[in-house]
């Protein structure tokens, strides 16, 4: 809103002009208001262009005017318009990067690139007057991202905008043979390779007779389009056949030949075999097929076989490779057969087996140019070059290795001359090929680009880089980064191993240090350019960051933490402070931990007890934000939870097996006494049935034996409290009663004693101490005493039984 107001009292209009000088009239965004001697102007919805000086005008009832005058100005924010990105532009062009942008006041516009300013009146930028960037002869080194910043600095108003600088490069082909030769309907395929290099990465296209080629049975592509090979070659295919490159940046072509041999007049093998007319009929088969008596037609009319009595004939129509091979002639008659073989060879001219005829070199390093060749009967191979003879035995730097279907030149490059178009030429007595090889020199690689600095700390930085667009012709060997502080003159080296990966670590910098970097391949031929050189600083020293902590449970009441490797801030940490508590209690405990320690172990703790545990790092720059950790430890455990604790799983496993076989052991053992069965049981019994039925040398011996073989009668004792007849049993076995006597812990008791005593009276010998036999038996098997009466009217074995027992 402005208004006027004057002194005139006899004023008979008051009138409003705008900065272009028209009168002012009401309308939606205008108002004016006339109250006597003032008026006021009114602006809706005002915007920059609004902006200038306002005229008011004053004209009395004389005629006369006056005016007065009233500036306007509207202030803007920082408004950023046509900032596209990315913005694109082709290598080699004068690129302006666009950063349109508007404020009231003024902006002052600044360019950034990897972080530096971009000043102005440089070789490589301008500053426009439009606040444009314009970069001269834009290259693939100067991608990247660039930042355009606005300031109002009367208001401190600021504000950027990122714009990413793509590059786009032309097309360029590399087509490593530009001419074939071919025969036709022989069956043969041929394989054009035509690579392309740019970016972004060209689509390719192949083109004969201005119409693009579509794969088909007859035309397969490969690798993208750089490969096309025709199969099936016919007398038509011949001709030239176009290349085509395209991206953002351009196109380019290269035509390639093709020539076909024409159709040679079809070539017939006639086998024949006449044999005795009165005895044979005869029939030739192929290869494969035994053919007797049988007419022969091939189904695509290529063979056919024709015979009459006595004589059969086999024609092959275009014989190709296929046909190579032995066939068999079978004639049968009723008296029996008769069989003949033939071979039938084919000759054909040299046909080379390779597609690689692009070699590269450089002066003094020796390359093999190889000229495979296959044919038949075998070709004669010469090298030519400029029209003359290479020699066999070679010339001062060119050496000829031949061997079968093979030979080899060997160059060595001494100076320019020795570089160009090599001819192999293979000749038999079929006819003659020729192909052509092509020794390039090779340059040493371009430069990468696109160098960016990332993973940044106070002494390790990690450089990562985009690879060359071209190698030189020669595969790129390493890559070489090469960095200094800013303030030496010194660079320092560090060579890549292999080319696998675009990245590098740079280590043992110094901290808050600006370096200066910058890389460059290498490849057989040296050392490429070197890229643009990038700056970054190291960061400073500082604290270490919080420490990084893994806890797990220790033996008994200790508990482990370990402490992960972490940021150190520049320098070694010293030692780390750990401080714990139990939930409950105020006061902490502290221990102090060597900072080269990847854990800490505390004890003693209480069991079943919440901890608390505050760890801090500490290097000579100060103490790290401390790292806070709770744990629980467990429960007292029992004196069985103790013992099988201290125990691998290995032992408890042990342990588990060792008792049930103990439990096995008992069960066996309660089932002999109790049951008389089980494994023991089992044992025992074939224990007395070997030892029974290899006794034999003494009568007693012998009569025990007799007795074996025949039913056994033995009275067991019936225990009881009285001691008759009426108690006893017979019981009637074919066994041994062994089972029943280990059974009985008192007889096992006794045995080993009568054992004593017939070690005593050898064998029945008598001696002043020494009992019967029958005695013994008696002692043994009912209990009785050998020198007590009792018992003596208990039934007793016989003398065979007891012969028996003993021997046992």
């Amino acid at each position: 809103t402005m208004s006027v107001e004057t002194r005139n009292w006899t004023l008979l209009s008051l009138d409003w002009y705008n900065p272009q000088g028209e009168r002012m009239v009401p309308s939606p965004r205008v108002a004016l208001h006339n109250e006597g001697v003032r008026s006021r102007l009114t602006l809706y919805n005002a915007n920059v262009e609004d902006a200038g000086i306002y005229r008011c005008q004053a004209t009395d009832a004389q005629g006369q005017t006056q005016e007065a005058t009233v500036v306007l100005e509207i202030y803007q924010k920082l408004t950023f318009r046509d900032v596209p990105s990315p913005q694109e532009f082709r290598q080699g062009d004068v690129a302006e990067v666009v950063c349109d942008v508007t404020s009231s006041p003024v902006p002052v516009i600044a360019w950034y690139y990897n972080n530096m300013e971009i000043f102005e009146d440089t070789e490589k930028f301008q500053l426009l007057s439009n606040n444009n960037l314009q970069v001269q002869r834009v290259t693939k080194a100067d991608e990247g991202v660039y930042r355009c910043e606005a300031r109002v600095e009367a208001r401190g108003e600021i504000d950027f905008r990122d714009i990413i600088l793509v590059v786009n490069v032309p097309p360029v082909l590399s087509v490593p043979q530009q001419s074939f030769n071919a025969t036709a309907d022989y069956g043969e395929s041929v394989t054009f390779t035509c690579r392309a290099y740019g970016s972004p990465e060209p689509d390719v296209t192949w083109h004969r007779k201005g119409v693009e080629l579509q794969e088909s049975e007859q035309y397969v592509m490969r690798a993208r389009g750089t490969t096309l090979t025709i199969r099936n070659i016919k007398q038509d295919d011949g001709g030239s056949y176009t290349c085509k490159a395209s991206n953002k940046a351009g196109e380019v072509q290269q035509e390639i030949v093709l020539k076909v041999f024409g159709e040679r007049t079809p070539l017939y093998a006639t086998l024949a075999l006449l044999v005795d007319v009165e005895a044979f009929h005869n029939a030739l088969g192929d290869r494969t097929a035994l053919i007797v008596c049988v007419r022969f037609q091939s189904p695509d009319g290529r063979v056919e076989v024709r015979g009459r009595r006595g004589e059969s004939m086999l024609t092959i129509v275009g014989v190709g490779l296929s046909d190579w091979g032995r066939f068999d002639c079978e004639a049968l008659s009723r008296i029996g057969g008769h069989q003949k073989s033939m071979f039938l060879d084919i000759e054909y001219a040299p046909k080379f087996q390779t597609n690689h005829t692009i070699f590269f070199s450089w002066e003094g390093n020796p390359v093999n140019i190889s000229c495979d060749v296959m044919s038949n009967p075998p070709a004669t191979m010469l090298w030519r070059r400029d029209k003359l003879t290479i020699p066999t035995e070679g010339t001062a730097n060119m050496r000829v290795h031949n061997a079968p279907g093979r030979s080899l030149l060997e160059v060595t490059p001494m100076s320019d001359r020795d570089f160009g178009r090599y001819n192999c030429t293979a000749r038999n007595n079929i006819g003659m090929r020729f192909q052509e090889f092509i020794l390039a020199q090779a340059d040493v690689p371009s430069n990468p680009y696109s160098v960016r600095l990332s993973s940044i700390a106070q002494r390790t930085a990690t450089v990562t880089f985009m690879k060359p667009d071209s190698h030189g012709g020669v595969p790129i060997d390493h890559y070489l980064v090469r960095y200094k502080d800013i303030s030496s003159h010194d660079w320092r080296d560090v060579q890549s191993h292999g080319t696998h990966s675009e990245f590098m670590l740079l280590t043992n910098l110094e901290p808050n240090t600006t370096y200066e970097v910058r890389v460059a391949a290498v490849n057989g031929k040296g050392q490429g350019e070197f890229s643009r050189t990038e700056s970054f600083q190291t960061l400073p020293i500082r604290e270490p960051s919080p420490p990084s902590v893994q806890g797990q449970r220790g033996v008994g009441k200790a508990y482990r933490l370990g402490l992960v490797k972490q940021d150190d801030g520049g320098m070694p940490i010293l030692e780390y402070i750990v401080k714990y508590k139990t939930d409950k209690e105020e006061q902490w405990m502290t221990k102090l931990v060597p900072g080269l320690n990847d854990f800490v172990v505390l004890q003693p703790l209480q069991w079943n007890t919440q901890y608390e545990v505050e760890i801090t790092a500490r290097n000579v720059k100060g103490l790290s934000e401390p790292t806070f950790v709770k744990f629980s430890m467990p429960q007292k455990p029992d004196i069985t939870d103790s013992l099988f604790s201290e125990l691998g799983l290995g032992a408890v496993v042990g342990l588990g097996l060792a008792g049930l076989l103990l439990l096995l052991v008992l069960v066996d053992v309660s089932c002999f006494f109790l049951r008389q069965c089980g494994l023991l049981m089992c044992i025992s019994r074939k224990l007395c049935s070997k030892k029974t039925a290899t006794s034999g040398k003494s009568k007693e011996l012998e009569e025990g034996k007799a007795a074996y073989l025949t039913p056994l009668s033995l009275v067991m004792p019936q225990h009881t409290n009285t001691p008759t007849h009426q108690h006893t049993r017979r019981v009637k076995t074919n066994t041994c009663f062994l089972p029943y006597m280990c059974s009985q812990p008192l007889l096992l008791f006794r045995l080993l004693l009568m054992q004593h005593y017939r070690a005593a009276s050898v064998l029945g010998g008598k001696r002043s101490d020494s009992v019967p036999v029958h005695q013994l038996t008696d002692a043994l098997c009912w209990g009785h005493h050998p020198w007590s009466d009792v018992g003596r009217d208990r039934h007793l074995p016989t003398q065979r039984e007891q012969g028996q027992f003993c021997s046992l």
